[in-house]
């Protein structure tokens, strides 16, 4: 009976020694054992086990002390059974505090009782005072700072998720973060988070094991972590695995998702997260920019805010650039730090043409020019009026152009874009259609919410391919190729951009397209006249020309379009022969162009070119 006692001893003696030398990295309260067995609610048992898994690295007489006890040079549950008071059998469950929380691992053994007990390297780490992260999940968690400001419409939603997350409380719901403020989710959360004494860990949701078992040991390690590092995760991804991920995470977590989805282990609260109005975006970019480059731009500051709608975040850094470059125009500046959402989804179309480049019915060009100026002043009249109050949808500008191919069509949209100095992008429809069931749906989502970060013109060249009429439904396929219409008519109706939709088949649409687009503007074939005026502007004064007649030229029944083809190619016949541009090229050029056409050029349009 003396030498179990004299055995015992030695064991708790052990305890004792690991215990002090623990607590010198804080006091009493707070010292890191302490932290963890508050945390994971670790019985008397369990903190033994672990200060006697602890000691077999801190101590050279560990091994001796268990050698002498149990008859093996490790710790073990039997060691612990054994030795110390209180003990109780759920500490060896996979369930229990020290498996699942990987505080402890088992090694390879015949039995449980009689396998070693390894204490986690980072869980030992973190007893000794060292601030790491466990390398098994430090490629997939980044810390995010709160911001320096936040804007003022924010604070409702940031207040709201603060007092959800601090409370005191095991079943902390889920929350959704919703809204068209994608960048600034990231600040709110962060700032939530702080508020309550903790930090925003992002999870790369990407980089999270597909097995089970691995996803399984993922997130037991990112939770023990947030326990840990008393942090928040917030997830940017709405897919499949995120909510799953989500749902069986204990800890605090909000999911960036585009629409609320059901929750079926844990509750869920949804927060919504908008850009913040226009006055609030300008008093941002004053603040960023400071008062003497504010002062200089103050004009186009005004007109900028108005027009971009920007994340706070996204004018933070655009105005940090801005300030670096000496005061680089704001304008410029949103345009090229949004251009990059749309890259891959849609083509941007260098825009150089102006009112001049255009040849249209009088009756065409005021729709155009009405049409810019209602882009112009969206801000003075849906905002600052107040006509947009109360009202979600129809709030964009949206035309259809509609004639012939070569009428200017396209030529119109990029004036329209060089005008109003926006970025226009051409819908690359074998980026959006797919064969495959809701992929179509995915793509054109993923578009129309860049282009809505980015204030960009969208122009949809054969618009009918992707906005035909609907069919009556015979089979699946109709089905779904009716829910593509049916989605993209949502889309543009709640759609508060610009967006341009040109077919040479205005028939082709579906009605209810129609309905809902604001201006139609025709593009005619043109008549001698007008044809007559695209000639003259076709040759730039630098172009050396001989004998050219514009009347003759025009008698040509030919669009704009192919006009400017025949010039371009009689430019470079009469280059090629070091001459100046004649008639002789034109008419080789002309027919070759209604070759193309599968004509063949009358008497009366080309009699006496030459």
């Amino acid at each position: 009976m003396s030498t179990a006692t004299s055995e015992k001893t030695a064991v708790s003696a052990l305890l004792e020694r690991t215990r002090e030398l623990l607590s010198r990295r804080g006091n009493d309260d707070a010292f890191p054992l302490r932290h963890v067995e508050r945390c994971f609610e670790l019985s008397s048992f369990e903190v033994n086990i672990l200060l006697l898994c602890a000691a077999m690295e801190l101590d050279s007489s560990a091994s001796e002390v268990c050698l002498s006890e149990s008859g093996v040079a490790y710790p073990t549950f039997g060691l612990a059974f054994s030795s110390f008071p209180d003990s109780h059998w759920s500490a060896t469950a996979q369930h229990g505090a020290l498996r699942r929380w990987r505080l402890v691992e088992l090694g390879a053994a015949n039995s449980l009782i009689a396998a070693p007990l390894r204490v986690d390297e980072w869980v030992l780490h973190y007893l000794m005072g060292v601030s790491t992260t466990d390398d098994r999940i430090e490629d997939l968690i980044q810390i995010i700072e709160p911001p320096s400001i936040l804007p003022a419409s924010y604070q409702v939603e940031t207040t709201r998720l603060a007092r959800m997350w601090g409370a005191d409380n095991q079943a902390i719901p889920l929350a959704l973060l919703q809204g068209n403020a994608s960048v600034d989710k990231r600040a709110v959360a962060a700032t939530a988070a702080a508020s309550c004494g903790m930090s925003l860990r992002l999870v790369d949701v990407t980089r999270i094991p597909v097995s089970r078992y691995e996803r399984e040991e993922t997130i037991r390690l990112l939770e023990r972590d947030a326990v840990l590092s008393n942090s928040a995760l917030l997830l940017e991804n709405d897919t499949e695995t995120a909510r799953s991920f989500a749902e069986r995470f204990g800890g605090r977590v909000a999911v960036v998702a585009r629409n609320a989805f059901p929750c079926r282990l844990r509750d869920s609260e949804v927060f919504t997260v908008d850009r913040p109005p226009s006055d609030e975006q300008a008093a941002l970019w004053r603040h960023a920019l400071g008062e003497d480059i504010a002062m200089r731009c103050n004009g186009s500051l005004d007109r900028a805010a108005a027009h971009f709608s920007l994340d706070s975040q996204s004018i933070l850094a655009a105005a940090q650039r801005i300030v670096e470059n000496d005061g680089r125009d704001i304008w410029t500046e949103c345009r090229s730090s949004g251009r990059a959402s749309l890259e891959g989804l849609a083509q941007r179309v260098e825009t150089a043409a102006g009112w001049d480049d255009l040849v249209l019915p009088p009756a065409s060009m005021d729709a155009l020019r009405a049409m810019t100026a209602q882009v112009r002043n969206q801000d003075t009249v849906l905002r600052r009026w107040g006509l947009a109050t109360g009202v979600t949808r129809g709030l964009g500008v949206s035309g259809l152009f509609h004639g012939q191919s070569g009428t200017g069509k396209t030529l119109a949209a990029e004036v329209i874009a060089n005008e109003l100095e926006m970025d226009l992008y051409r819908i690359d429809l074998s980026q959006v259609i797919s064969k495959y069931i809701g992929e179509t749906e995915k793509n054109l989502c993923a578009v129309f919410d860049a282009a809505e970060n980015t204030s960009a013109m969208l122009l949809f060249d054969e618009a009918d391919a992707l906005f035909g009429k609907r069919s009556e439904v015979r089979d699946s396929h109709d089905r779904y190729a009716n829910i593509e219409v049916g989605y993209l008519l949502q889309r543009m109706e709640s759609y508060r951009g610009v967006a341009l939709l040109t077919t040479n088949m205005r028939s082709a649409l579906d009605t209810a397209f129609l309905r809902r687009i604001r201006f139609v503007v025709q593009f005619p074939f043109p008549d001698q006249a007008l044809r007559r005026k695209i000639w003259s502007r076709v040759f730039p004064p630098s172009l050396p020309t001989d004998g050219v007649d514009l009347d003759k030229l025009a008698r040509l029944n030919v669009p704009g379009g192919n006009i400017r083809n025949i010039a371009l190619s009689a430019a470079y016949m009469a280059a090629e022969a070091n001459a100046p541009v004649r008639m002789t090229h034109l008419l080789a050029s002309a027919r070759r162009e209604c070759a193309k056409l599968d004509r063949s050029p009358a008497e009366q349009e080309i009699g006496g070119w030459v």
